[in-house]
């Protein structure tokens, strides 16, 4: 790596920031398309979070990736949002255009544009989401505005669910329901496609969220979470011959569209998902 005068410099902010695998994939893609820019993490902890976004205005870096407990406390701190940034209520990405900083959100296009990859069109589809979080609010919005025919969310905080019916419920059909025996055996026979949101099933002792036995044969299972790459779930719906899609398309593709944002180029996407593979799965 060759570092002049003339290297634009971006980053990502969050505390902490060590475990973040946007450098690696970002620099992959800056060098891939032979771009002179460098990519570095910035460990910010929450108080200092407006210091810190003045002095990367100041520091004229171009743009930067904000991960937690960033995403929702930084908007105070901008200038501009993009209409899905206001409506998920969480930015992930800024741009810095002389000065000006621009949020947005790039976890909505990325889950779409990893579903649209592996060959999945949700418009007119019946879905059931589980998961009423961060996450959720980006999956759920991005499936709206796609037109599916309705949204079930399923979680075990109700009254946070709902708070999310009533932001989702303005862009299409949401239907909230607790996490509870039969609900969701219910929900199952009617449903085109499944989505996680959760953190269930990080972990191999992680309780299941539903019994995995009644997913429908051949509906569509996806599970954002990117480590272990194949999830109980994500097994058990194998086994039901589901087509199954991780979370690692959605990573790689958040992190495309912000590369886009930031340089107005295509982004090398295979190239991106080739580091991360390797940096995760060896």
């Amino acid at each position: 790596m060759r570092i002049t005068g003339k290297t634009a410099v971006y980053g990502i902010i969050g505390y902490p920031v060590k475990h973040s695998l946007s450098p690696i994939m970002q620099t992959a893609a800056f060098e891939e398309l032979g771009i002179d820019a460098v990519y570095v993490p910035f460990e910010v902890k929450p108080e200092n979070l407006k210091s810190a976004v003045e002095g990367l205005k100041a520091l004229n870096v171009k743009g930067f990736n904000v991960t937690v407990p960033h995403k929702e406390k930084i908007i105070e701190n901008l200038d501009f949002l993009s209409d899905e940034a206001e409506v998920i209520g969480a930015v992930n990405t800024v741009k810095n255009e002389e000065g000006k900083l621009t949020g947005y959100n790039t976890d909505a296009e990325g889950f779409i544009r990893s579903l649209k990859e592996e060959g999945v069109d949700v418009k007119g589809k019946r879905i059931l989401m589980f998961g009423a979080g961060g996450a959720a609010k980006a999956v759920g919005y991005s499936l709206l505005r796609e037109g599916v025919k309705f949204l079930n969310v399923v979680n075990r905080n109700f009254s946070r669910a709902k708070q999310l019916g009533d932001l989702l419920g303005k862009f299409g059909n949401v239907l909230i329901y607790p996490l509870k025996e039969g609900t969701v055996e219910i929900l199952l026979k009617d449903v085109d496609l499944i989505v996680n949101t959760t953190s269930v099933g990080l972990k191999d002792t992680d309780p299941h969220l539903f019994d995995y036995s009644k997913i429908p044969e051949g509906v569509v299972v996806v599970d954002i979470i990117y480590n272990p790459p194949e999830t109980p779930l994500l097994k058990a719906a194998k086994e039901r011959n589901c087509k199954v899609i991780n979370g690692l398309g959605m990573l790689v593709h958040q992190g495309a569209v912000a590369f886009e944002i930031w340089t107005g180029e295509k982004s090398p996407v295979e190239k991106m998902r080739k580091v991360l593979e390797e940096e995760l799965y060896g």
